[in-house]
């Protein structure tokens, strides 16, 4: 099953390489914006709580699919730009085995725990 996640993941994160490639941005922009969804996780310098949702609202796909439909159907490249650049991002981090936060702590996602010793224990209820 892990096998089949990661290739989902690896076919959103080539989709969003194609929109880019037709968008009439340099293709340095890509890399240069690649972590800037990551600046929710200042989320978290307020507590584990907010720190999740904050993260979350950030790599949530649908947000992705929303903000790039409404640049497609507005005309606006800046808009399907940050679409892109959001899918191709969370594409990313959950084809390395970050997922969404809970808020018990940042290395609890649902897809497991992240980084270090993973235990049971460490494994949040769902």
């Amino acid at each position: 099953m892990k096998t089949l996640l990661q290739l989902e993941e690896l076919a959103e994160l080539l989709v969003a390489t194609l929109v880019f490639a037709h968008l009439p941005y340099a293709w340095w922009y890509l890399p240069a914006l690649l972590l800037l969804p990551d600046l929710s996780m200042l989320g978290y310098l307020a507590g584990p709580r907010l720190g999740a949702f904050t993260y979350n609202v950030a790599h949530h796909k649908a947000l992705a699919l929303a903000v790039g439909a409404a640049g497609w159907a507005l005309g606006q490249p800046l808009l399907l730009l940050a679409g892109t650049v959001l899918l191709f991002h969370s594409a990313f981090d959950r084809l390395l085995g970050y997922g969404l936060k809970y808020g018990t702590g940042f290395r609890h996602t649902h897809l497991g725990v992240v980084g270090g010793a993973k235990t049971a224990a460490a494994t949040p209820a769902r």
